[in-house]
């Protein structure tokens, strides 16, 4: 197999791949065996004429879509990997020469990963994040937990107050029409939550049971919805319930039902404690997000707009899983936002670029610096998958696969750079 590499354009090469005619002739063989059942020819039974017949009654050309289907892939793959090449999409083939007895030709055209020029990567200057946790940090965590473990009362004394959870059937309506999307029945809603229009919660404040009362509130200019934003509307609301939290007695018996310790200030210490780590982990990791944007604005790279879709590709995935787990698929999102695919799609395309120019610069860093990640860096961080995993390490190192392999090497190596260049920062 002969291969000529031609730059064609900025981050495009085209390959010329010649594989030889005994090669060829054999994707036709296998072409013909997959093939043979569709081939009916007076004289024999379908399915059972030999390749010579077929050739003749159907032309050669009629097995060349599935040779080159089973031949090019294997001799591509093959070239990239003699030539160092590291495409970031699929290649553009096209056929230049074909059958006949003659060597197979063809072209493949294909965006590559483009080359990073760093700029400064040691010893970039960044502010340092310092971990603080206050006491009043303590107090407002304690009170979520407070508040966490309240119990939820039917009141009948008294009206709506904020804080409370309003039971409520309501109907929107825009000049006397009631719009699609805008009724409801037996809702909770937490009075001070700003879950509704601003200014619908409010007006529920001092109703009681069984009153019926009507809402007015103008939609935000900025609606997600066009059709509304800005719009004046009436909504028709029946409260139907009054809930209110009663928060529990806050004594040495009450740290005792929700924890392992025997008082109050025992818990809180400790509660301060993991306040302090979570607060230490958080201040390392924005430390570490400082040095790498600063290493990465001081490179330069024209990132291909292929890369960029894939990174938004994986963007859009991940987005459309969340909102599955929470029982609405992205179409339905989009509907409600008044929004199509490429609007939605545009608006993660300036974090794409900087992920992709991101993860460029740290390998090319990795490059320069020569890290790598040993064997038993690789074993120590697969037993750890296979711990989170919780299943036995050698059954989970069953299921990995050469590139699940290099995927978690690849992933090593990328901290080890960045525990370099945070290690060769200076942080002030």
């Amino acid at each position: 197999m002969n291969v000529k590499v031609e730059n064609v354009e900025k981050n495009v090469v085209q390959l010329e791949i010649e594989v030889d005619a005994e090669k060829f002739e054999e994707g036709l063989q296998k072409s013909y065996l997959k093939n043979a059942h569709k081939f009916n020819i007076p004289g024999f039974r379908k399915g059972k004429a030999p390749r010579k017949i077929v050739e003749r009654y159907y032309g050669e050309g009629a097995l060349y879509e599935d040779a080159i289907n089973i031949i090019c892939p294997e001799a591509y793959d093959k070239a990239i990997e003699e030539n160092d090449i590291h495409p970031v999409d699929k290649p553009e083939i096209d056929i230049k020469e074909i059958g006949g007895g003659k060597n197979l030709i063809f072209t493949a055209k294909v965006t590559v990963k483009p080359e990073v020029e760093l700029g400064e990567y040691k010893g970039v200057e960044v502010a340092k994040v310092e971990a603080n946790v206050s006491d009043e940090d303590v107090e407002a965590e304690f009170n979520k937990v407070v508040e966490k473990n309240a119990r939820i009362i039917t009141v009948e004394d008294r009206g709506v107050q904020s804080g409370d959870i309003a039971v409520i059937d309501f109907e929107g309506f825009m000049d006397g029409v009631a719009f699609e999307g805008g009724k409801g029945t037996n809702y909770n809603l937490t009075i001070g939550s700003g879950e509704f229009i601003p200014g619908f919660e409010d007006q529920l404040i001092g109703t009681k049971k069984d009153d019926e009362v009507e809402v007015n509130v103008t939609f935000p200019e900025d609606y997600g919805k066009e059709e509304f934003a800005g719009k004046a509307a009436m909504f028709k609301v029946k409260v139907h319930e009054i809930k209110a939290k009663e928060l529990p007695v806050v004594d040495d018996e009450f740290a005792k039902d929700i924890s392992e310790f025997d008082t109050l200030a025992e818990y809180k210490e400790d509660l301060k404690n993991k306040l302090l780590h979570k607060a230490e982990h958080k201040a390392e990791h924005e430390t570490e997000d400082a040095v790498i944007d600063k290493v990465t604005e001081n490179a330069t790279v024209e990132i291909p707009r292929a890369m960029i879709e894939k990174q938004i590709d994986h963007m859009v995935y991940e987005f459309g899983m969340r909102l599955r787990y929470q029982g609405v698929e992205l179409e339905q999102y989009l509907q409600m936002m008044g929004m199509n695919m490429g609007a939605f799609r545009e608006q993660f395309a300036g974090k794409a670029k900087k992920d992709v120019k991101t993860q460029l610069t740290l390998e090319k860093v990795s490059k320069v610096e020569e890290l790598s990640a040993s064997e038993d860096e690789l074993d120590e961080e697969i037993k750890k998958l296979a711990e989170n995993y919780k299943q036995p390490e050698e059954e989970f190192k069953k299921h990995l696969k050469e590139d699940d392999i290099e995927y978690i090497k690849g992933n090593l190596i990328i901290r080890k750079t960045i525990k370099f260049l945070v290690e060769n920062a200076k942080l002030v």
